[in-house]
């Protein structure tokens, strides 16, 4: 009886199951890259400081514009084929605050369903401002880090 086969198939199926776990969790790479966009419709960027990032508010990686200037470790996830951006950046020493933040219970919207490690799952408990520019996002501070994210919802002042 040859089992030759049957080994071949077995290793490719623990090939298969092992590259389904780990490629989510790799480092970015063409690999990985090429599955987030292809698959889960879906790009990430990070920028040594928010002054690195593009400033054209077409541009999938732009910021919005109440991000301080000085923010830096900025982490941006952007769903291809719609909206939703996840955002993550530690505060510099300019403060989230101003005319486009305010704090109190921000108006409920959905969590947009984007995949980033660096991305805690219990952030949705912690809003609380809301921040506008072109959409409305949710804002979760801990520490000097923040969290903000959008599933695409427009700021009333950009509703005709």
């Amino acid at each position: 009886m040859n089992r030759r086969p049957l080994v071949i198939a077995a290793a490719t199926v623990g090939v298969l199951a092992t590259a389904a776990f780990a490629l989510p969790n790799l480092p970015p790479n063409p690999v990985t890259d090429t599955i987030d966009h292809r698959v889960y419709k879906e790009k990430g960027k990070r920028f040594a400081t928010a002054a690195d990032a593009p400033t054209r508010a077409e541009a999938a990686f732009a910021l919005p514009s109440w991000i301080p200037k000085d923010a830096t470790d900025v982490r941006i996830r952007v769903r291809t084929t719609g909206e939703a951006r996840l955002i993550r950046f530690d505060l510099g020493k300019t403060p989230l605050d101003g005319p486009r933040c305010t704090a109190g219970t921000p108006k409920e919207q959905g969590e947009p369903a984007l995949h980033a490690r660096w991305w805690p799952r219990t952030v949705r408990a912690e809003v609380r401002t809301e921040c506008r520019d072109l959409h409305q996002y949710q804002v979760a501070v801990r520490g000097k880090r923040v969290y903000a994210w959008t599933d695409g919802t427009p700021s009333p002042h950009t509703r005709g």
